[in-house]
């Protein structure tokens, strides 16, 4: 019975006409009406941007530097933050760098230093050797011919003291001009100055990077030449007065200093390694 409904309900739905020919014309499509062409207007010549001139260059050159300086720095920033990025670029290489370089200068300054002292130390004990010298040799007597004639005879060859005499005055006029006195001054107050600050700054660069101190042969013998600096440069005003034990412990001192500079070198070395291996630039 179901099926009989179902096909009653098929034959009700318009059946399809297969024949093309009959009455029904299909819609025609409709094409839009062609608009006449309006004239263009000719469009405005935008002038293109100017290049930079040659002559702009110099102005240039800074700014593509620091460009390309600061590029590494957005792209890793974390490159340039040693420990925890608290103090920025103060805990990168650079920075930690700069320690060692300033006191291997200061280790050769300090040479030069000593150097100077030890020439102006040489016009003071020449002067001594001459004095000397001059109260052993005796002068020698002139003799003189009896007669109204008399002439006096021609000089003798002089003594061997007579000669080194003047051996050692012109070896003591050449040293005065050398000026040994202002300048082993003038080096032991930048070497008293730089020295004291920049043993300060190692230890504070060390703090920011790791955030401690580490005890040890390096930080010890770094507070000894520190301390030296400050005992030699405390007896100078007894030395100009003149005080020879002052002078004598003034370069014991300094000697001493010396040494404990040396004793720096392999370990600081060793330090200088460990900045490169947990460290980066800048």
């Amino acid at each position: 019975m179901a099926a009989t409904a179902t096909l009653g309900l098929v034959n009700l739905l318009p059946k399809r006409n297969g024949n093309r020919s009959s009455g029904l014309k299909p819609f025609p499509n409709p094409r839009p009406p062609c608009l006449p062409r309006l004239p263009s207007a000719p469009r405005p010549h935008l002038p293109s941007p100017a290049l930079p001139l040659l002559s702009d260059a110099p102005s240039i050159l800074p700014a593509a530097a620091a460009v390309a300086f600061s590029l590494p720095l957005f792209f890793h920033p974390q490159d340039a933050l040693a420990l925890d990025g608290e103090f920025g670029i103060l805990e990168g290489r650079t920075f930690a760098l700069v320690h060692p370089v300033v006191m291997g200068g200061l280790f050769f300054y300090t040479l030069w230093a000593g150097y100077l002292g030890w020439q102006w130390r040489r016009v003071r004990t020449i002067q001594n050797e001459i004095n000397e010298l001059k109260q052993a040799a005796p002068a020698a007597p002139m003799t003189i011919a009896a007669g109204s004639d008399a002439e006096a005879s021609p000089p003798a060859s002089p003594t061997p003291a007579e000669a080194k005499i003047q051996q050692l005055t012109e070896e003591r006029k050449a040293l005065l001009k050398g000026s040994y006195r202002e300048r082993h001054y003038n080096a032991g107050s930048i070497l008293l100055g730089f020295g004291v600050l920049e043993a300060v700054g190692g230890c504070l660069n060390t703090w920011i990077r790791t955030g401690q101190l580490f005890p040890g042969p390096h930080l010890f013998g770094g507070a000894g030449i520190t301390a030296l600096w400050a005992l030699a440069a405390s007896l100078v005003p007894a030395m100009q007065k003149g005080n020879d034990a002052a002078r004598n412990l003034h370069i014991a001192l300094n000697t001493l200093n010396v040494l404990l500079f040396v004793s720096q070198i392999p370990t600081g070395i060793d330090i200088v390694f460990k900045v490169f291996e947990f460290t980066n630039w800048p």
